[in-house]
């Protein structure tokens, strides 16, 4: 047993030798001692946006947390490597911030699925939860909590992404409001440092790196495994959309329905610049829409907008009484509300139909072949006091007559978010009123297709992002991009802006190496001898430190593997079925 353990080691050793060594890598596949070495998968090299395509040199398809573990454990020693890791969830990103190019990509879908879901009882003290895999989808935890009657309180509006994706970044949807992120619903974690340290960690346990990966980007740590808060789940969900074709009375309606938490528990809006917009944000709503807007004004294009919201029905069969007092709570809702006359439609669903509702979106852009193209996407945070001119900026930037993706537009609480965690919020204006706490997100969902935009379009588009993100972040609108991509370091710099110190000291504390996540292009690479070198004239010395044991471990891999090493050029999957216990 201690025999392959070792075996084990020496084989992840040879694999960051090959990484950083002149030849690119094993050739494959083959068997290779208790690990197996297969081709590599092109998927590593892909994500949703398809705008980046890196390809890792490996991909690590882990059996275990501690797989991921002895990975890091030794990348992290090894003064020889030069190989960067990032870690591959639903592989949803944009901008390939999951891609590790010419390094090692760990798909997380390759750890078991395993889901525990504990129920409170009446006479019990504590909450529900769930204990849930970085890997699995939130869809599957949905279909598992529903079984006791129970689901996660905060959600996004895909749930086929993974639960330590989306804890990586923040996971935002029209329940954010009332209940916060999902980084604000989270009760503990099990996190892999970069420094291969694999640390439970809760508010009172390891505290820092609890708060430090949640909206961390995948730079402090791979989460694999979460404690997710659960509540008891509706039975039904009524389900409304009013339409409003001015500006301020739309964001009015929003923000009176987010003070009323006590009654909403779904808030979320949607600008509509032309018919198709209309059409394709409607294909999950089970109602046929009366409203037929005229999108060509005399003068200029006209725009439209739709608010979102929905009410939790716990109703029983049978239960008219309950039925009812639920319908008089949305009647009771919409009397206070300003959308254009008639203009109003409401629908009762299931409750997991409800959440889901964009796999009948995508269903529906796959049939017609618009789900696999480009996705030059833009999310922004932006105070409430800019966000009109925001709006006014951004409609100036896109032509809304053949805009295709829908474009988000709702409003969240800033005290609903946890300051400790490491997502950055545009800094919050004071006035008379004290500081003010809606902060809206902003979200450019667009389509590239290539049928209509080709190359020169789709960077036409992205440099059109890029303006706008950089005129929203600047002036008198304060914004931040969320899902952030920046070109440099002094961009992100100014992202984190006072909290940029506390995010760097979290990365010299839990991956002073900077091994982790390098897509996010935020910290470069540093070598082990490096560090060494700079922490040893921090102590008043000047030589370089090695440790002796990697000297060996690299001796023993080229003397035995040096005709392997010298002869390979193919990527590979390094998979741990036969790692030892």
């Amino acid at each position: 047993m201690e025999f392959a353990l070792f075996c084990t080691k020496v084989n992840i050793l040879i694999l960051i030798l090959a990484l950083c060594s002149p030849c690119k890598f094993i050739q494959s596949p083959m068997d290779y001692g208790p690990s197996n070495l297969l081709e590599t998968k092109s998927s590593a090299s892909l994500d949703f946006g398809r705008i980046v395509f890196n390809s890792p040199s490996a991909v690590l398809r882990p059996q275990s947390p501690r797989d991921i573990s002895l990975l890091l454990t030794f990348h992290s020693a090894s003064s020889f490597s030069k190989v960067a890791v990032a870690a591959r969830g639903a592989g949803h990103s944009i901008y390939g911030q999951a891609q590790a190019i010419d390094g090692i990509v760990i798909e997380m879908d390759s750890i078991p699925s395993d889901i525990y879901v504990h129920k409170k009882r009446d006479d019990e003290s504590g909450v529900s939860y769930a204990d849930v895999g970085g890997g699995v989808l939130w869809v599957e935890l949905l279909e598992e909590s529903l079984k006791l009657g129970l689901a996660p309180r905060s959600w996004t509006d895909y749930l086929y992404l993974s639960i330590g994706g989306t804890l990586s970044n923040g996971g935002i949807s029209g329940q954010t409001f009332k209940y916060g992120p999902q980084i604000s619903n989270v009760l503990q974690l099990d996190v892999v440092t970069g420094k291969g340290d694999l640390i439970t960690c809760s508010p009172t346990s390891s505290s820092e790196l609890f708060y430090a990966v949640l909206g961390g980007l995948g730079q402090f740590g791979i989460i694999t495994r979460a404690r997710i808060l659960l509540q008891d789940a509706p039975q039904k969900v009524k389900w409304i959309r009013a339409f409003y074709d001015d500006f301020d009375t739309f964001t009015g309606d929003q923000e009176l329905l987010v003070s009323m938490p006590e009654l909403v528990d779904y808030v979320e809006g949607f600008i509509v610049p032309n018919e198709q917009s209309l059409l394709s944000t409607s294909v999950a709503f089970p109602a046929h829409l009366g409203f037929m807007p005229d999108f060509h004004h005399v003068s200029s294009a006209k725009v439209y907008y739709c608010i979102e919201f929905a009410v939790h029905d716990f109703q029983a069969e049978g239960t008219s009484a309950e039925q009812v007092s639920s319908s008089l709570v949305v009647e009771k809702i919409s009397k206070q509300m300003s959308y254009m006359p008639s203009l109003v439609y409401s629908v009762e669903v299931s409750y997991f139909d409800f959440l889901n509702r964009v796999r009948m979106e995508e269903m529906n852009l796959r049939s017609r072949g618009l789900w696999e193209i480009p996705h030059p996407w833009l999310n922004m945070f932006v105070p409430k006091s800019g966000i009109k001119e925001f709006k006014d900026l951004l409609l100036e930037n896109i032509s809304p007559n053949d805009f295709e993706g829908p474009i988000l537009i709702y409003p969240l609480l800033r005290d609903k978010w946890d300051a400790n965690t490491s997502v950055a919020l545009p800094d919050a204006p004071t006035g008379g009123d004290g500081v003010e706490q809606v902060v809206y997100i902003v979200g450019m969902l667009r389509s590239a297709n290539p049928a209509s935009c080709a190359a020169g379009c789709l960077d036409d588009i992205l440099r059109r992002n890029r303006q706008i993100a950089e005129a929203a972040s600047a002036g008198r609108i304060g914004g931040k991009q969320y899902l952030a991509h920046h070109p440099s370091l002094l961009h992100w710099r100014d992202h984190f802006g006072r909290h940029w110190n506390r995010f760097a000291a979290r990365k010299n504390l839990f991956d002073p190496l900077g091994v982790l996540a390098p897509g996010q292009g935020i910290f470069p690479r540093v070598h082990a001898s490096a560090l060494m070198y700079m922490r040893s004239q921090d102590k008043g010395q000047s030589r370089l430190l090695l440790p002796k044991r990697n000297i060996f471990y690299g001796s023993l891999c080229v003397s035995y593997n040096l005709q392997l090493l010298l002869s390979v050029s193919s990527p590979v999957v390094l998979t741990s079925t036969t790692l030892p216990p």
